[in-house]
């Protein structure tokens, strides 16, 4: 038994697109709503002791902090620019995927949101609001977002499928 999405005035890419685009923007805004609202700047509330905790802190750079400096200026326009193309070159691949290639398209969806999860914050606040902090003793991995996470997700997802592309070429080359 097997479940088709058949919906007759819009192709099934666009309908995880848009699901997903939905999903992780309404959480990525929401989450940051509220940790700018429960948190001033810089404070933290331990979660698990040791692990994670809350944190409301801003992130001017790139992925992780990367180029990070004050916020606003030419470092800020940089980054919105190379959101913008990002975003971009993501619909313009969504567009040329074929009907049967649904989990590019999720990754692809995944990459997207959180392209625009964070230029929305870029374009709002001159700079991305981080609050997911795991640690453990004095190593701290750099603070970050849901639209980090979605875009992580779509990264790990296509490379398991080009992965399992790959072995699958392998697999029928040997034959």
């Amino acid at each position: 038994m097997s479940f088709e999405l058949d919906i007759p005035f819009m192709k099934r890419k666009y309908w995880i697109l848009i699901v997903v685009c939905l999903l992780v923007l309404f959480l990525d805004q929401w989450t940051k709503l509220i940790i700018q609202r429960s948190l001033s700047l810089y404070q933290r509330i331990e979660v698990i002791h040791g692990f994670f905790n809350l944190v409301h802190v801003r992130n001017t750079g790139g992925a992780f902090g990367i180029f990070g400096g004050e916020g606003g200026g030419i470092g800020s326009l940089f980054f919105v620019v190379v959101s913008v193309v990002a975003i971009g070159s993501i619909l313009i691949l969504l567009t040329r995927l074929k009907e049967d290639e649904v989990i590019i398209s999720l990754s692809l969806s995944f990459i997207l949101s959180g392209a625009v999860g964070n230029l929305i914050d870029r374009l709002w606040h001159g700079e991305v609001v981080d609050f997911l902090d795991f640690y453990v003793s004095s190593y701290h991995w750099p603070a970050f977002n849901i639209a980090d996470s979605a875009i992580c997700v779509g990264i790990g997802l296509m490379i398991l499928v080009l992965f399992v592309k790959d072995h699958k070429k392998k697999i029928a080359d040997s034959r």
